[in-house]
């Protein structure tokens, strides 16, 4: 079966989503104690969730990049997500959607959201020929992904070294047992046309 070009893959409940984030001890150990975010995180950054699991990985290295040490499984309200989707700009011009340059560069600097497709990746970390939503949450978004958003925050760097393990002795089926179950995003209409989702 055909994945579709732009579709968000997820784990997901009835009132929550999964995303996914990478940050030094010092960040993670306080937000995973906390439930939330704390200081020394900052919230006068971006800050970019992602549902999708291997493209985290691909991202931070399974957990051997610099200051992506600890991975992090954030669960958030599907209210919240899709509140942010529907704010977010893309964060490259399309002329289709944006109509002029101009008025996306407007839009992108108004928003506090911007999203981009980027390619999934294999358990390899190989590019895919489907993209995956990475989101950017900045000012407002940011205040109410930590403060109303998240339900709970989940340290998952051992079962990352697992899979890496797994998958470093070949052993891709044990390695697929320990991803989490993602499907298709059920996106309002309004809102996939507004990403250019296709699926």
């Amino acid at each position: 079966m055909s994945v579709p070009a732009r579709q968000i893959r997820a784990h997901y409940s009835e009132d929550t989503i999964t995303v996914y984030q990478a940050y030094p001890p010092e960040i993670a150990l306080p937000a995973v104690t906390a439930g939330r975010f704390v200081a020394p995180f900052k919230r006068d950054r971006m800050t970019w969730i992602k549902p999708s699991f291997l493209w985290m990985m691909y991202r931070c290295g399974w957990a051997t990049k610099p200051g992506q040490e600890r991975v992090l499984s954030i669960d958030i309200t599907r209210e919240g997500f899709e509140w942010a989707l529907a704010r977010a700009c893309l964060s490259h011009y399309d002329q289709s959607l944006h109509g002029d340059r101009a008025t996306w560069s407007r839009q992108l600097k108004a928003s506090p959201v911007r999203v981009q497709w980027d390619p999934e990746r294999t358990l390899h970390l190989s590019a895919l020929p489907y993209r995956s939503l990475q989101v950017g949450l900045s000012g407002e978004a940011v205040a109410r992904y930590i403060d109303d958003w998240t339900v709970g925050v989940t340290d998952i760097t051992s079962t990352v070294h697992r899979v890496r393990e797994l998958v470093r002795v070949h052993d891709v089926r044990a390695a697929t047992d320990h991803l989490p179950a993602e499907r298709s995003y059920p996106l309002p209409r309004q809102i996939a046309a507004h990403l250019d989702a296709t699926g």
